[in-house]
């Protein structure tokens, strides 16, 4: 069944809103991408900011086994970040149980980055424009950020390790060959996998691709589960040309590019002119570098190894128009 894109709407009043994961819909991507290096900046009361509320650029998360961190986008109706909310400004809640938030950070903190690029036969007249999409992603980076390349068509394919070098990055884009299927399961349970080397908390992977799967052995569900055991983000780019659909499996690609990043808090944006690439990488890394982390440590640590609820309510200033918001959705505690 096809997933509806989700929207959220503040009244003129100061409303608060429950969020679970909300996709932004993807539409006149062209002429709103230079709108995303603008913000919208919101000029708290200074006084009701806590001084924990934000961080320096240079501090790192420290991840332990206590502490939850929920990666939070914030945009208004033109795609632009919203800026300057403080801890006041969010509850969450785990397990419908109010948690106390210890920090709030909308720094452009270091992350660790799988880019996953799509290498399969019917991508031969989109390579161009997709290495183009994927260095422009590329040149929104944090100076320490780290990235991987997989490539993936019939199998999958690590053709550059873990580096914060973008020529070593853009040299191998630049070499790719297209073959075979598409292994697109195989290539994110992969990637995913990787990120358990990453060197920072905040991990993402990067997907384009331009179908759905139909050469992988991992299952959607094995893909799934994997999803919620790590903490990691999952931003895509889907390039659908519905004349060349062959396939139920590339006809609900869109559908499985949006359902694993609603999982993570990230976003899946759905082109159908490769033309459109770049402006929509720009988009993700923008919003990726504009993110709120809110971080706390559950009232009742749970030890059970199982799914707990995440959901974020939101209060905006009296006034604030049209928002659209995504947060992750949960997490699988630790079992010890």
């Amino acid at each position: 069944m096809k997933r509806a894109p989700h929207a959220v709407r503040l009244m003129s009043s100061c409303a608060s809103i429950s969020v679970v994961a909300l996709i932004l819909p993807f539409t006149s991507i062209r002429s709103a991408a230079q709108t995303d290096l603008n913000e919208v900046h919101i000029q708290p009361d200074i006084a009701s900011i806590p001084t924990d509320a934000t961080r320096s650029p240079d501090i790192t998360y420290k991840a332990t086994s206590d502490l939850v961190l929920v990666p939070v986008s914030i945009t208004d109706s033109m795609n632009r970040p919203v800026l300057g909310l403080s801890r006041d400004n969010f509850n969450v809640y785990e397990n419908k149980e109010i948690q106390s938030i210890l920090h709030v950070s909308s720094e452009d903190s270091p992350v660790s980055i799988g880019i996953l690029v799509d290498t399969s036969e019917s991508m031969q007249h989109k390579l161009e424009t997709v290495t183009e999409a994927a260095n422009t992603f590329i040149r929104t980076a944090n100076p320490k950020d780290e990235f991987f390349l997989l490539e993936f068509g019939t199998s999958v394919h690590q053709t550059v390790d873990f580096t914060s070098s973008m020529d070593q990055l853009s040299s191998n884009l630049e070499s790719i060959v297209p073959e075979g299927r598409t292994a697109l399961l195989d290539a994110i349970y992969i990637g995913l996998t990787k990120m358990k080397e990453a060197k920072y908390p905040r991990k993402a992977l990067f997907v384009l691709s331009d179908g759905g799967d139909n050469h992988s052995r991992h299952t959607e569900t094995e893909v799934g589960r994997l999803v919620k055991e790590l903490d990691v983000m999952i931003f895509a780019i889907g390039i659908y040309d519905h004349h060349l659909f062959a396939s139920q499996e590339e006809l609900s690609g869109p559908d499985l590019l949006q359902s694993l990043a609603e999982a993570t808090g990230g976003k899946s944006y759905t082109v159908h002119n490769s033309k459109d690439l770049a402006n929509a990488a720009l988009r993700i890394g923008t919003q990726l570098r504009r993110q709120y982390v809110l971080e706390y440590r559950p009232t009742h640590r749970p030890h059970d190894g199982k799914w707990h609820n995440v959901k974020v309510n939101l209060a905006m200033p009296k006034g604030f128009p049209h928002v659209y918001v995504s947060a992750k959705q949960g997490y699988y505690a630790s079992p010890e």
